[in-house]
């Protein structure tokens, strides 16, 4: 498991973005970092991306690669919001978004969709499965803290 603590991509193919994407962070930098979230992607580079993002902006992030990476954080750690991508491997984000749900903790836990996945029925599929909200990559970011906001984070 990558411990992720710090937005340091010396030997990752993140070390080539540009500063641009990070220093929107910045801008939209929380005052307290109260916030927790887990974020799981199939995708390392993406994963650590929206994690290092996410602290740079004043989050506390874990990133995790699989949903049942994801089961076992939540099951061990309290996070106060979950973006998932849906085409994981093995258990996908619907799933994902249903055993979280089943989980006492997590039965009111903002759950966001981040995804490749643009069709109507993907975002009634995500709703369906337990997700609050549904987003599409590439995301905006500052779409993402907003809507955060909103969810109460």
């Amino acid at each position: 498991m990558i411990v992720f603590s710090s937005c340091s991509f010396a030997q990752t193919p993140l070390s080539s973005l540009s500063n641009s994407f990070f220093s929107k962070a910045g801008s939209l930098a929380r005052k307290e970092d109260d916030c927790s979230v887990l974020v799981v992607d199939d995708a390392p580079d993406i994963a650590l991306m929206l994690a290092c993002f996410l602290e740079k902006a004043g989050y506390r992030v874990r990133p995790v690669y699989s949903a049942s990476e994801a089961l076992d954080a939540a099951r061990n750690e309290r996070f106060d919001v979950i973006i998932s991508d849906i085409g994981l491997p093995g258990m996908d984000g619907y799933g994902l978004a249903k055993e979280l749900r089943a989980l006492r903790a997590y039965r009111s836990t903002p759950l966001i969709a981040l995804t490749g996945f643009t069709e109507y029925s993907d975002q009634r599929n995500a709703f369906d499965a337990g997700f609050d909200a549904h987003l599409t990559k590439p995301v905006d970011p500052s779409k993402l803290i907003e809507l955060m906001g909103q969810l109460g984070c």
